[in-house]
């Protein structure tokens, strides 16, 4: 719904059902500023779509790279990918074009694919440290435990599991009244700044959904750090000292991405759990920090520090190099 100015209307009291939403983004950046933030936006995309689509394509092409490692690899990209696809170009639209309205309805779909994605990379981040544990900590079974097969089942579980999960949450949070105000003072729609728009009593559905965030969030993460604390534990009992840094460095990358994920989005909910003001321009910049730059860097850190990749790219490489060396010197003939 928009006013004879073509600007949002943005409800400050309860008035009547509300039927669009109106993304706020960060309310102390002057508009002089919209454009290079879309820009900003617009790389970071294209960057993040570009590296997860190659470690998509490249995992699924190359033979050699059909292990259960590499199958949650692949998942946790199209998890980011999804992730950014669902979001960013509403950001950039709206910095771009100053696009601030999204419906009432494409708000709680939105919503869903934020915390269904978000949920689903949060298991498959449990499921690499399932993996390398039981690589590192048992490897004689590893191979009659730990097969493509064993791997492809349980990230199907996840994806199943979090897809009616979400759904679920989405639907109560979908049941509340909602009639103003109507101003989301984030960058996308996420499920506490929806419900407390409502007016209703959002009593029952915000324990619910804090009790699934705990499980979603520190369930695996503690599940993780228990897995990582064996391996160190592991790693130290080997006495070769090149053994122990080959051994740990295979583990390094995945640890990294956990780091990545898990750190700033614990921060962030203990802060707003807290009562710690952050300041608004804050806490969505550290939002939007730990919502894209885990599946921004995460494509660099499997070809950069994934020892496998990075030696089948260099092997391509020389391999393409050669080709083209022996035509220059066939046409020079």
């Amino acid at each position: 719904m928009l006013s004879s100015n073509s600007e949002p209307i943005i409800y400050t009291n309860i008035t009547t059902n509300i039927d669009e939403f109106v993304l706020q983004g960060f309310p102390g950046l002057q508009t002089q500023y919209y454009k290079l933030l879309g820009t900003f936006f617009f790389l970071i995309y294209l960057v993040l779509a570009a590296g997860n689509i190659f470690i998509i394509v490249f995992v699924s092409y190359e033979k050699s790279l059909h292990k259960p490692t590499y199958v949650i690899f692949c998942n946790l990209a199209v998890a980011d990918l999804a992730f950014g696809t669902t979001t960013l170009p509403r950001v950039i639209a709206k910095y771009w074009m100053s696009n601030k309205i999204i419906s009432f309805h494409a708000c709680f779909v939105q919503m869903y694919f934020v915390h269904f994605l978000g949920a689903t990379s949060s298991f498959l981040m449990a499921l690499m440290a399932l993996d390398r544990f039981v690589a590192i900590c048992n490897p004689l079974r590893y191979p009659t435990l730990i097969k493509n097969s064993t791997i492809a089942i349980l990230c199907a579980a996840v994806w199943a599991a979090n897809l009616l999960q979400l759904g679920v949450i989405t639907a109560r949070a979908l049941s509340l009244t909602y009639c103003g105000p109507n101003l989301i003072a984030q960058c996308y729609c996420d499920h506490f700044s929806i419900i407390k728009l409502s007016c209703s009593d959002i009593t029952s559905v915000k324990n619910t959904s804090l009790a699934v965030a705990i499980l979603v969030l520190w369930g695996p993460l503690i599940y993780i750090v228990f897995s990582y604390v064996s391996i160190i534990i592991s790693v130290m009992k080997i006495a070769n000292k090149e053994g122990r840094y080959k051994t740990f460095s295979t583990c390094t990358p995945q640890l990294f991405m956990i780091c990545l994920y898990y750190l700033p989005r614990t921060f962030v909910y203990l802060a707003s759990n807290l009562g710690l003001d952050l300041g608004t321009d804050l806490r969505i910049l550290l939002t939007m920090m730990c919502s894209f730059f885990p599946a921004l860097i995460n494509p660099f850190i499997y070809c950069f520090r994934t020892k496998e990749i990075k030696d089948i790219l260099i092997k391509k490489f020389k391999q393409r190099q050669t080709r083209v060396d022996g035509k220059k010197l066939f046409n020079t003939k």
